[in-house]
């Protein structure tokens, strides 16, 4: 089922010049100046911390050199009418802005496809790379173009890859946080990494389950994890079980991880809200 993607003038939603079979190939076609952000409805028109998302699609544009020219109003008013004129249901959506038009939006929607009961149980296998982003606190068009070099180099069985920094630290997916629990603690980076939405709903639910440690884990130190996971906000809390072909722990999804994704679950089933 084709994308549908419009452009959000301040005169109201219009057509685009062109076609995506997804959010992935609609990309192809977006600026490489702007910024973005990503995430999916819950219960057809409901969303988390959406918000939240344009704080942070706010002040990347800031970091990026350019200020938004919108209204929040019309910008949820407007994706909401995309939404029940889809009859998608629940959806996957970016929003993207260029840096040459900032009072103008692109708005894409995709059905939303939640992560299958089959990866929860069984676990991710990863890998690793030593590409760097060059703002990793924006979330910029720039990167959502470079990272498709990445994840076109994934081989059919990886799910996503890491980025490690020239110490071997585990700094954050190509699109997610990553963390690790290393001698009872869990390890994920707090600096040179994007503030992640997804991310800070784990440090909140983490309190009563794991002791956090903000710095990040090192893959110098993967023998000694005991299990890992990643998140983003359209597909939640992952395990991860396998990296760069080396099992985490016993290479089964850990008890932590499924407490603190169980945990994430209902933080978001308690915090959902109409657009």
């Amino acid at each position: 089922m084709p994308v549908i993607i419009k452009r959000l003038t301040k005169q109201g939603l219009v057509d685009v010049e062109f076609d995506a079979d997804s959010l992935q190939e609609a990309a192809k076609y977006e600026p490489r100046a702007g910024v973005y952000t990503v995430s999916n409805t819950y219960e057809r028109t409901k969303t988390l911390l959406f918000d939240a998302h344009l704080d942070r699609l706010e002040d990347s544009a800031q970091r990026e050199g350019f200020a938004l020219d919108y209204e929040r109003k019309q910008l949820k008013a407007a994706l909401r009418e995309m939404i029940i004129e889809s009859n998608h249901g629940d959806v996957r959506f970016r929003i993207s802005v260029p840096a040459q038009s900032p009072e103008e939006m692109i708005l894409s929607i995709e059905p939303f496809q939640a992560p299958s009961p089959q990866l929860i149980e069984a676990g991710a296998r990863c890998i690793t790379s030593t590409m760097a982003r060059h703002n990793p606190a924006s979330k910029s068009s720039e990167w959502m173009h470079r990272r498709q070099a990445l994840e076109a180099a994934q081989p059919a069985d990886i799910y996503e890859t890491f980025l490690l920094d020239p110490r071997g630290n585990l700094l954050e997916g190509a699109s997610s946080n990553v963390y690790a629990i290393l001698d009872g603690e869990l390890l994920t980076a707090a600096a040179g990494v994007l503030a992640g939405i997804s991310r800070m709903i784990v440090l909140e639910v983490c309190e009563n389950i794991v002791p956090l440690r903000s710095t990040a884990p090192n893959i110098a130190d993967i023998d000694c994890f005991s299990e890992a996971f990643l998140s983003s906000s359209s597909r939640g809390l992952i395990p991860v079980v396998e990296l760069d072909g080396a099992p985490i722990g016993d290479g089964r999804v850990g008890a932590t991880t499924l407490a603190l994704r169980k945990a994430y679950q209902r933080w978001v089933s308690a915090h959902l809200e109409e657009l």
